[in-house]
């Protein structure tokens, strides 16, 4: 079976294969809640944040991230869910890489990902591995397995935001502190939420292909109404969930302490999230094919627009204090 681009594979360098295989613009998505995680340890701990450590888990998440990512385009290539590129494709159905380079390239990123999280584990507490490990095998296992594979089992959502967004904060939390807690956990949910949109507005364009495939996806279990309630849902509630994450711990307090005054600063990006809730309703009713069809990638630049503005908060907040 060979990859459907048709690109010269020889015009292309080595380092912009690997480049365009890993899809550098979708790491924000597992990188913002390991950033929270750990800038958030800090401020409730008051443990001074530990900058190699910090740096070391960013960089095992890009590693792991990006095995996933290589792993994702060889399953859907294979499975015939990707076959003509686009401006978001990955490298095998551009024909730049062939499906046993990229397995062997995915094989490299997991190995090199799990390296640094070994030594993260042995130098602040081995309650990271089992952490680790499941990140490990949700990335493997998201289009792996001929009846294991979540993403095609219905399950690719719960995965991403278990993956990506909870256990990124809570594996960051744990780096820099030593110790399971549940607040990374919660205070996380709002990046979590914003991950799964990203995963949701490329499976509601992607219903027919996939049901023509054979394959299950939440978008598909809702239809076209239901998945633009969902999209709603998963876009809106980040924005309700900080502010009451801020507040109400200091009006009833919970074994949580409240989510950091800074993270308030997030709401900035809600215009940005009015704009992508319009554009999905006008799905049908738009002349330019893009305001669907680029429904994910919009939501991605949501997603980092979210990230920045509530980890340079904590960074903000961090700075000052005493």
């Amino acid at each position: 079976m060979k990859p459907a681009g048709n690109a010269d594979t020889a015009a292309v360098s080595f380092p912009s294969r690997w480049r365009v295989a890993i899809r550098p613009f979708a790491l924000p998505a597992s990188t913002m809640p390991v950033m929270f995680g750990g800038l958030l340890a800090a401020i409730m701990t008051r443990i001074p944040l530990h900058i190699p450590h910090f740096f070391c888990a960013l960089l095992a998440m890009i590693l792991l991230h990006s095995g996933a990512n290589i792993l994702s385009d060889v399953s859907d290539f294979r499975r015939g869910l990707d076959r003509e590129p686009t401006p978001v494709s990955g490298a095998v159905v551009r024909g730049i890489l062939t499906p046993r380079q990229a397995l062997g390239g995915a094989v490299v990123f997991f190995v090199a990902g799990i390296l640094p999280g070994l030594w993260l584990a042995w130098r602040t507490t081995w309650l990271l591995l089992p952490v680790g490990a499941a990140g490990v095998a949700i990335g493997f296992f998201y289009t792996r397995g001929r009846f294991l594979a979540l993403k095609y089992h219905a399950l690719g959502d719960a995965a991403v935001m278990t993956a990506f967004g909870l256990l990124g904060a809570l594996g960051a939390w744990m780096v820099q502190t030593g110790a399971f807690a549940w607040t990374p956990l919660v205070y996380s949910l709002p990046m979590a939420l914003l991950v799964v949109a990203i995963l949701h507005a490329n499976n509601w364009r992607d219903i027919p292909s996939d049901r023509a495939c054979g394959i299950s996806t939440p978008a598909m279990l809702l239809g076209d109404r239901g998945s633009m309630r969902y999209f709603h849902a998963l876009v809106g509630l980040p924005f309700l969930l900080v502010p009451l994450f801020v507040i109400l711990p200091r009006w009833f307090p919970p074994a949580l302490s409240p989510l950091p005054t800074a993270c308030l600063v997030s709401l900035a990006a809600l215009p940005e999230a009015m704009r992508l809730l319009d554009r999905s309703r006008r799905r049908h009713t738009s002349t330019d094919p893009l305001t669907f069809v680029a429904l994910d990638g919009a939501t991605a630049r949501l997603n980092l627009v979210f990230g920045l503005l509530m980890n340079g908060g904590l960074a903000f907040q961090l700075l000052l204090l005493p």
